[in-house]
C-alpha cells in the first residue's frame, strides 16, 4: 500500500477504539492523529477519548517516543549545528522557589557549553522561569528564532518562551488535556517536556523531576517512573539524557516569588546564597558541564562551576545574556533597581520548638494569592510580590520569632496568605529524626540509578 493510500485508510475512531481495548499503536498511527490533530482535520472530542484511553491504558516506552517525535516533528526544530559547542539544556518538571535556571545557563555558558533554553510560566502553585526573567525591567522572552540564535552566538546562552514554531500539536494537546483532567499521565507529560526540549537543537539533557508536598510528582516511585520515561524517551533519540529526582518537600532556597528569586539567584551567582540551592545548582551544573564535554566527570564539572562563580565569570555572563535581551543590566550590580512590594508582613512561630515540615503546595499557593503567580494562563503577574522564609525543617525557633516575611500589594491578599503559611508549618518539640536528602537519586540510560 502506498504512502497516499495508507493516509486514506487512518480513521481516528480506529486508533480510539485500539488504545481503549489496550492495544499498542503504530508509528503510522500516531503520527497520522498527531498530524490530522494539528491541522485541525479532527475535533477536539476524539482527541480528548484518545488522551483518556491513554490516561486509562497507559503506553509502551516505544509509543511514548514515537508520541514525542510527532509532536516534535508538528513544528519547528532548530538548526544550531553552526555552534561549536555542544548544545545542553536543563528542564525542572516545577516546584516553589525553583530558580536553578537562572544559574545554570549562565554558568555552564561560561564554561563552554552553549544553553539554548527555552523556559515556561509559572501554573498552579508552582514558579515559572519566563515570569522571573520578566521582573528584570525591559528583559524580552519573545525572541524570534534568528534574535535567539544571535544571543547564543554572543553570549553562549539565551533564555525564551516557547515560540509558534516550535511544537505546535503539544500547544493544542495540552490546551485540550487541561480542560479534561488527563494533564497527569506521565506519558503525556514526557511526550510534552521532551518535545518541546528537543525542538531546541540540543545535543544533551538534564533533568531535575522533583518529588515532595510541592511537586506534581508527589510520590518518589511516581517521580522515578516519570524520569526513567524521560531518560529513556531522549536516549531513544539520540540524545544524551539524565535525570536527578530532587526534594521538593520543602520550598528550594528561601525566596519565593519572581523579583526575589532573581535576587536569590544573583546572591549564588555572587558565591553566596542559600545552602540547598546552591549545592543543588553545583550538581546539576556538574553534569551539564560532563555532558557538554566540557569536564571529563561530574565532580570535575562541579569543581569548575564553583570557580567560574568565585571567579565572577558565571555572573558576568549573566549580566551579559541580561542585556543582549534587552534587560536592564544595573539590576543585577543592584537588586534595589528590580520591582519592590510596597510592604512587608512578619510570619512569627507560635511557640518554641522546631520546624518539623513544611506543606510546601501551600506557600506556593499563598505566592500566587499575593499576586506572583497565576491560577489561569491569562492572569497577569505581580513581580514584586512573594514570600521570605527565615527557617528551614529542620531548624529550632522561638515564640514570637519570623518563620517568614510576606512582601505584599494589598492586605487582603496577604492575611491569605499569611494564614496558608502558619497552617503549611509544624512546630515540634523535637527536630524530624530523618533529614530528607536533597539529591534522592541520579538515573542514567537503561534505567542505571545511584
Amino acid at each position: 500500500m502506498s504512502q497516499a493510500s495508507a493516509a486514506q485508510t487512518f480513521r481516528a475512531i480506529d486508533v480510539i477504539r485500539k488504545k481503549r481495548d489496550g492495544g499498542e499503536l503504530s508509528r503510522h498511527e500516531i503520527e497520522s492523529l498527531i498530524s490530522a490533530y494539528t491541522r485541525d482535520e479532527i475535533p477536539d472530542y476524539q482527541v480528548s477519548a484518545w488522551l483518556m484511553a491513554v490516561v486509562l491504558r497507559g503506553m509502551t516506552k516505544v509509543e511514548t517516543a514515537v508520541l514525542t517525535d510527532a509532536m516534535l516533528h508538528s513544528g519547528e526544530v532548530l538548526d544550531l549545528s553552526s555552534l561549536p559547542a555542544k548544545k545542553v539544556d536543563k528542564h525542572s518538571t516545577g516546584g516553589v522557589g525553583d530558580k536553578t535556571s537562572l544559574v545554570l545557563a549562565p554558568l555552564a555558558a561560561a564554561a563552554g557549553v552553549a544553553v539554548p533554553m527555552i523556559s515556561g510560566r509559572g501554573l498552579g502553585h508552582t514558579g515559572g522561569t519566563l515570569d522571573k526573567l520578566e521582573s528584570i525591567p525591559g528583559f524580552n522572552v519573545n525572541l524570534s528564532v534568528t534574535q535567539f540564535r544571535r544571543v547564543l552566538e554572543t553570549c553562549g546562552c539565551a533564555m525564551i518562551g516557547q515560540t509558534a514554531e516550535i511544537a505546535p500539536a503539544d500547544r493544542k494537546l495540552y490546551a485540550l488535556r487541561d480542560v479534561t483532567g488527563t494533564v497527569e499521565s506521565p506519558y503525556l507529560i514526557c511526550a510534552s517536556i521532551m518535545s518541546k526540549k528537543l525542538a531546541e537543537g540540543i545535543e544533551a539533557l538534564v533533568l531535575d523531576v522533583k518529588t515532595g508536598s510541592g511537586a506534581f510528582m508527589k510520590k518518589e516511585a511516581d517521580a522515578v517512573f516519570l524520569a526513567e520515561l524521560m531518560v529513556e524517551t531522549g536516549e531513544r533519540m539520540g540524545k544524551r539524557t539524565v535525570a536527578l529526582i530532587t526534594d521538593m518537600d520543602q520550598p528550594l532556597g528561601n525566596m519565593i516569588g519572581n523579583a526575589l528569586e532573581v535576587v536569590e539567584a544573583v546572591d549564588v551567582l555572587r558565591a553566596g546564597g542559600p545552602e540547598d540551592l546552591r549545592l543543588l545548582c553545583l550538581e546539576l551544573a556538574g553534569w551539564m558541564l560532563y555532558l557538554g564535554g566540557v569536564s571529563g566527570t561530574v565532580a570535575d564539572g562541579k569543581q569548575r562551576s564553583e570557580k567560574l562563580i568565585s571567579s565572577g565569570q558565571a555572573l558576568e555572563k549573566f549580566r551579559q545574556m541580561v542585556e543582549l535581551q534587552g534587560g536592564d543590566p544595573r539590576t543585577i550590580d543592584d537588586p534595589r533597581k528590580l520591582p519592590r512590594a510596597p510592604h512587608t508582613m512578619a510570619v512569627p512561630s507560635p511557640k518554641n520548638g522546631y520546624l518539623a515540615s513544611l506543606q510546601c503546595e501551600q506557600v506556593g499557593t499563598a505566592c500566587v494569592i499575593l499576586g506572583g503567580g497565576r491560577e489561569r494562563k491569562e492572569d497577569s503577574v505581580d513581580p514584586a510580590v512573594g514570600i521570605v522564609l527565615h527557617k528551614k525543617v529542620g531548624d529550632r525557633v522561638s515564640a514570637g520569632e519570623p518563620l517568614a516575611t510576606i512582601h505584599y500589594r494589598v492586605e487582603n491578599r496577604a492575611a491569605r496568605a499569611r494564614q496558608l503559611i502558619e497552617e503549611s508549618c509544624q512546630i515540634a518539640d523535637s527536630p524530624p529524626r530523618e533529614k530528607r536528602p536533597l539529591i534522592h537519586r541520579v538515573i542514567e540510560k537503561s534505567g542505571k540509578t545511584n
